[in-house]
């Protein structure tokens, strides 16, 4: 048997007989890993369909899916209404994020389905522990604990379920080429055969994938083009609160996002986050402030939190959790050169509470509010509500599904919301005090009444 060493890119699979800094095809550096494999003469397919006959755009029959109720509006949202029959689709997250959890979890709610969860990562025992302690309807659950993919696939012909999750990618292997599990030619062959069985034999598909220390799903970019949904399962293990955010997903949008709390016996859908993520005792209190957002299509309102402190080692610090460094750096610029407030000698740290990652612009106004409130030391309004995007003129830009963000802070009890200027907004029935701003010095002169 011959054995062969190249060097594979983990981001676009390039090959290279030798080890390349920087990948002549995608660009990225420090990509390329060794892959040791020894020539086989069994073949491997990658393909969907063999010997499939082109056809007449309208000869083909289509009709609207059926999804499969997953028994979790969360989850449901995300997917864009529920499983697609025949769908591949990949979860990914942080090792301990919970990944594995919510699979097992969405399983067991599903008693009145057939399932199966092949794991190659723990055993038949402790998947049994885990599911005694999620809860749940276990009687058409099936377990397999099993690293092969072919005794997997062998299982789900014989028992037929109508979900399988495979957890995970990175430790399954195919006999069909020679090189160890895990590997980037591994991960995806295997992917490819699944979703070639997906699509054969319209049984749906959940891969379990693991994220490196870049943040980015282990394995070959490659493997994100193969499945038809990337699922992200994020957050900070030190808060409770996880996200689960559509990266890719070819039956639905990209837009809508799942929040979930982890309690000891599992994952708790969180129906409305805004309560939950604002505080109620901030009275006293300066460097908050409130902001109207909207993640995906549902508002959300968060708190801002801002410290500004004299630098105490000469270079000042800029520091965020849960916002864009370099937006702040642009804030910053606009507020020291459209307000007058300079910053230069000063750290400013920006946090959204609750471990939260808002990419939201319409916060950029909140965060300028509160990072001046710390720098001032006055309290803002603690029944106001703001949002609005800034620009670099100091202006202050319209901002999407206003409407939204108008009624979640009126339903969450305050009194007056901060929009911008010119916005056409829905006063029918409306209790809340609307406040209209144009400018960020018009908005400072309002929040701190000078």
């Amino acid at each position: 048997m011959k054995v062969s060493t190249q060097y594979v890119c983990s981001s676009c699979g390039a090959k290279a007989p030798q080890m390349i800094g920087r990948c002549p095809v995608c660009g990225e550096w420090g990509t390329y890993e060794e892959e040791v494999s020894a020539a086989s003469s069994k073949k491997g397919g990658v393909g969907l369909r063999r010997g499939a006959k082109a056809q007449r755009l309208h000869e083909v029959e289509a009709k609207e899916e059926m999804r499969l109720d997953m028994h979790s509006s969360e989850l449901n949202r995300v997917l864009g209404g529920g499983l697609v029959p025949g769908s591949l689709v990949l979860l990914g997250g942080e090792p301990g994020i919970g990944k594995s959890t919510l699979a097992l979890q969405v399983l067991l709610k599903m008693g009145d389905k057939k399932t199966l969860y092949a794991s190659g990562e723990e055993s038949a025992k402790q998947l049994k522990l885990r599911a005694e302690r999620l809860a749940g309807d276990a009687s058409n659950l099936y377990i397999l604990a099993e690293t092969s993919l072919e005794r997997i696939l062998d299982s789900v012909t014989d028992i037929q379920p109508e979900i399988v999750v495979v957890d995970s990618i990175q430790t399954i292997g195919t006999e069909s080429i020679d090189a160890s599990i895990g590997s980037l030619s591994q991960v995806r062959e295997c992917a490819a055969r699944i979703l070639q069985y997906a699509k054969e034999k319209n049984v749906p598909f959940i891969i379990v994938g693991h994220i490196n220390k870049e943040g980015s799903l282990a394995g070959p970019k490659v493997l994100e083009h193969i499945v038809d949904t990337v699922l992200q399962f994020e957050g900070d293990q030190h808060y409770v609160y996880r996200i689960l955010r559509a990266q890719k997903n070819r039956f639905g949008s990209t837009s809508e996002l799942g929040i979930f709390q982890m309690q000891q016996d599992g994952l708790r859908e969180v129906s409305n986050p805004s309560e939950l993520l604002l505080s109620n005792n901030r009275e006293g209190l300066s460097g908050i402030a409130i902001a109207a957002a909207v993640e995906g299509v549902r508002p959300l309102l968060i708190e801002v939190q801002a410290l500004v402190a004299s630098a105490a080692y000469g270079t000042p610090q800029r520091s965020s959790t849960g916002f864009d460094s370099r937006r702040l750096n642009m804030l910053l610029a606009v507020l020291e050169k459209r307000v007058g407030f300079k910053l230069l000698q000063k750290d400013v740290f920006v946090n959204i509470a609750g471990g939260l990652r808002v990419n939201d612009p319409a916060i950029d106004l909140a965060v300028l509010a509160a990072v001046l409130s710390s720098n001032m030391d006055i309290e803002l309004d603690e029944k106001i509500c703001i949002t609005g995007e800034v620009g670099l003129a100091g202006e202050i830009r319209p901002v999407n599904r206003i409407d939204q963000r108008i009624r979640e802070a009126e339903k969450l009890g305050f009194e007056v919301v901060m929009i911008p200027m010119g916005q056409d907004y829905n006063k029918h029935n409306l209790k809340i005090k609307v406040v209209e701003v144009s400018r960020v010095l018009d908005a400072f002169k309002i929040l701190f009444k000078k």
